[in-house]
């Protein structure tokens, strides 16, 4: 039987908690055959709308001393801790006689990683940009015009180093655990001065790449919204991809096939998990899951 890294778009478990359990309800059915054939499956997940939703729950602080300033560290922990228990919970009704945990999940990245001299990445609310200027002063934060409809705070995204839990990873993996990790990219930190915490997002496709290189994982496994990548996306002269080498990959990004914040980290991902193990990576539908190891109506990526 083979492990598995599995991450879940964030996108596809809806925006609020009602939404979110519906649609888990529905998504861990996908992930029963392969626990059922007896394949052991990491699962990572992402947390774009929901750890803006919980950025701009705070949003009053910058008005009013009374609430909290919530840093987008915490943010995106608490992002992990509810998708995290949604996932537990559900996966739990269908298998109750297994053992699941969701594990709050630090990741390091580089102080010296280029994405922190430009920071690019928007998450929360638009804001005028008299509103932005002030609380780019009292917080120390970067606000950026965001499409011409105001200003949003911007951050970096680095490319993962290290995870700070995965000998704890490994150690549940080894007791026969299904684990929930790597939530949202993982919580930024450098670990040069004890995991101190850094405002960034990191691409949480490049941290599941990441997760399954250090498990080496004998596949990767990326579910989007499509079935297969695709050339010329969205045009009549689109090309389905079914079985690509990671240099054909590569040379499509280079062309500028796949979208940034879209298919192209996704690729990147491919790619990297490729090259380090040798084993193939795998990018298809949520409801194709099931025959993505037999490399059914996927794209298939290989050395």
């Amino acid at each position: 039987m083979s492990r598995l890294v599995i991450a879940l778009g964030g996108n596809a478990l809806g925006n609020y908690p009602d939404e979110q359990q519906a649609n888990i309800r529905k998504t861990v059915k996908n992930f029963l055959p392969l626990i059922e054939a007896g394949h052991e499956i990491i699962i990572t997940h992402g947390n774009g709308p929901q750890v803006g939703i919980i950025n701009l729950a705070f949003e009053d602080s910058y008005e009013n001393d009374d609430i909290p300033y919530m840093p987008l560290t915490e943010c995106t922990a608490m992002s992990q801790g509810y998708i995290g228990y949604h996932l537990q919970k559900n996966l739990k009704q269908y298998l109750p006689n297994r053992k699941i945990v969701s594990l709050i999940t630090q990741v390091v990245v580089d102080r010296n990683d280029q994405a922190f001299n430009d920071p690019s990445k928007p998450i929360g609310p638009f804001y005028s940009k008299e509103t932005a200027l002030r609380l780019a002063k009292t917080t120390n934060e970067v606000f950026a015009l965001d499409a011409n409809r105001g200003y949003r705070k911007v951050v970096a995204s680095p490319i993962p180093q290290d995870i700070v839990e995965i000998e704890t990873i490994k150690d549940l993996l080894k007791t026969n655990h299904i684990v929930i990790t790597c939530g949202g990219g993982g919580i930024p930190v450098f670990n040069e001065n004890n995991n101190e915490p850094i405002a960034a997002v990191i691409d949480k496709d490049l941290a599941s790449s990441k997760l399954a290189i250090m498990l080496k994982a004998d596949y990767l496994i990326i579910l989007t919204t499509v079935n297969h990548a695709e050339l010329n996306f969205g045009k009549p002269n689109h090309q389905i991809l079914e079985k690509i080498t990671t240099s054909e990959a590569k040379q499509y990004l280079n062309d500028g096939h796949f979208a940034k914040g879209s298919m192209k980290p996704k690729i990147e991902a491919a790619i990297n998990f490729v090259n380090e193990t040798n084993n193939k990576a795998i990018i298809t539908g949520l409801n194709n899951l099931s025959n993505a190891l037999n490399e059914i109506d996927c794209t298939v990526i290989v050395k």
